[in-house]
C-alpha cells in the first residue's frame, strides 16, 4: 500500500504554526485525556488533537475501522494489533480528510467541535501498555567514551561491540510518560575502593538520550525476524530518557549488569511518530567494519536523520542546552536490533519497547550524558546562575527533544522533560 500521507505539498484546513512538530505529513499517535473526555487514543495535528474515536463513530474511517470502540481505549495497542497495513491505511485516510482540499468535515461544525481538541486543554498519557522493554548499548562513540573512562582507554571497546548489537533487558513497569517527576533512586554504591559500600540516594544522577521503539506483534516463539524485514514489525518511534545513577550502576553491573541503577525510571515522550511518517529521512548509517554476520546484514539505507537535543532548567534558571545529537550516529540500526533480538527464537509482542542506548556524537557536544559531557564529574558544566552541574541535581528538570527537517517539512517528536524530586 503506497504512503500517500507524506506528500510534501499537503496543507491542512487546521491551523499549523510555522516549524510546529506536527504537520499533516506527521500524524503521530498518542492517549490523551480532558475533564470532559476519558482517555483515548488521539493524533497531533499542529496545536490540535484528533479525537480518533469520535472521528471513527462518526464514520469518517469508512471500512477502515470496523469497531471505533478500538480507539476508546487508554492504551495504543489494541490499535497496533491491527497491524500495519490498517495503521497506514488510517493514517493516509486521515491525511485525506484533514487537507486542505476536503472540505467535508471543515464544513460540519458539530463534528468539527466534537472531534478537534485543543492540546492546551489535554493531558497526555503513556501511549503504550509495554510488556518487555529492552534496551540496546549501539553508540559507537558513547560505548567508546564510556569504555575509556571505566575500562582500558586503548581497548575501550569490548571484543563483542563490533560484532552484536549489546542489549540488557529492562524494567517494563518503571517506564513513564513525560512530565511524570522522579524521584532521586537509592541503593549501594562505593565509593571508597578500600572500604566497605554504602547505602544511601546516589550522588551521580545523569540522563541519556535516547530513542526507542515500539512493535507491532512479531513471529511465534522459535521463529526469527529477519533484519530485511525488521521494520514491518515496528510501529514507530519516540524519545526516550533513560535515567541511570552513575555510583550504584558502577558497584553493581559486574558480572550481569545494569539493575537498580536503571530500573528506578525511564521516560519517554506521549507521541509515537510511525515508521511511514519517517520513511523520507532514511539515511546511511556508519561504516560497519568488521562486516557483520551475514544474518545482520542489511540492504539499503536503514538509519534516520533525527535532529536530537538536550537541556537543563533549574528553579532558578531558564532552559539551558547542554547537547545535540543525531539518531543517524547509531552504528546498529533498529533492523539489526530486532533481528539480533529475535535471532534466538525470542517472540516479541504488540507494545514491546526497544531502546537505542545514549546517543553520541564524535564531538564533546555531541555526548548523550552528563557522564562523558563531563568526563564523570572532571569538567563541571555552568549554568547562567554561576551553579554547577557534575550531574542532575534535585530540582532539575531535563527536557530532550527531537525533529527530522527536509524540502520545508519538520516531523517531530513533542518532547520529553521529567524533573527529579528528592530520594523518599
Amino acid at each position: 500500500m503506497e504512503i500517500t500521507a507524506n506528500n510534501p505539498n499537503r496543507t491542512s484546513w487546521v491551523d499549523v504554526p510555522e516549524n510546529s512538530d506536527f504537520p499533516i505529513q506527521n500524524l503521530p499517535f498518542g492517549v490523551f485525556s480532558t475533564t470532559e473526555k476519558d482517555a483515548r487514543v488521539g493524533v497531533a495535528l499542529g496545536e490540535h488533537i484528533i479525537d480518533m474515536y469520535e472521528l471513527a463513530s462518526r464514520g469518517y474511517l469508512g471500512d477502515i475501522i470496523k469497531d471505533a470502540e478500538v480507539f476508546n481505549q487508554d492504551k495504543l495497542n489494541p490499535f497496533m494489533k491491527l497491524g500495519r497495513d490498517t495503521v497506514r491505511a488510517v493514517r493516509n485516510e486521515l491525511a485525506n480528510i484533514f487537507d486542505s482540499n476536503n472540505a467535508k468535515l471543515e464544513s460540519s461544525d458539530d463534528d468539527k467541535a466534537a472531534i478537534l481538541v485543543k492540546q492546551s486543554s489535554a493531558s497526555m498519557h503513556m501511549p503504550v501498555q509495554v510488556g518487555d522493554y529492552t534496551d540496546f548499548y549501539s553508540s559507537k562513540e558513547h560505548a567508546t567514551n564510556v569504555g575509556k573512562m571505566f575500562r582500558d582507554p586503548d581497548n575501550a571497546l569490548l571484543p563483542n561491540w563490533l560484532h552484536i548489537p549489546v542489549g540488557y533487558h529492562g524494567r517494563a513497569s518503571s517506564i513513564i510518560v513525560s512530565g511524570t517527576p522522579i524521584h532521586r533512586p537509592k541503593g549501594q554504591t562505593k565509593p571508597d575502593p578500600d572500604q566497605p559500600p554504602v547505602f544511601g540516594p546516589s550522588k551521580r544522577v545523569d540522563f541519556e538520550l535516547e530513542m526507542a521503539f515500539v512493535t507491532y506483534d512479531g513471529k511465534a516463539l522459535g521463529d526469527s525476524i529477519s533484519s530485511d524485514e525488521a521494520e514491518d514489525y515496528i510501529f514507530g518511534m519516540c524519545l526516550f530518557n533513560d535515567w541511570s545513577a552513575r555510583d550504584m550502576q558502577k558497584w553493581e553491573y559486574v558480572p550481569l549488569g545494569p539493575f537498580l541503577a536503571k530500573s528506578f525510571a525511564s521516560s519517554v515522550s506521549p507521541w509515537i511518530v510511525t515508521m511511514d511518517a519517517l520513511e523520507p529521512y532514511r539515511c546511511a548509517g556508519p561504516q560497519q567494519d568488521p562486516e557483520p554476520l551475514p544474518y545482520l546484514k542489511t540492504k539499503g539505507d536503514h538509519s534516520f536523520d533525527i535532529n536530537l537535543e538536550v537541556g537543563i532548567k533549574t528553579d532558578n534558571t531558564d532552559e539551558t542546552k547542554l547537547a545535540h545529537s543525531n539518531f543517524k550516529y547509531m552504528y546498529w540500526s533498529m533492523a539489526q536490533q530486532l533481528a539480533h533480538h529475535t535471532v534466538n527464537g525470542c517472540n516479541i509482542r504488540v507494545g514491546d519497547m526497544m531502546a537505542s542506548g545514549t546517543i553520541s556524537g564524535k564531538e564533546s557536544d555531541e555526548f548523550g550524558s552528563m557522564l562523558e559531557l563531563t568526563w564523570s564529574g572532571k569538567n563541571p558544566i555552568k549554568l547562567p546562575d554561576g551553579s554547577e552541574r557534575k550531574f542532575i541535581e534535585d530540582g532539575d528538570t531535563v527536557i530532550m527533544r527531537g525533529y527530522s527537517e527536509k524540502d520545508g517539512i519538520r516531523i517531530g517528536f513533542g518532547e520529553v522533560r521529567s524533573k527529579v524530586l528528592p530520594a523518599k
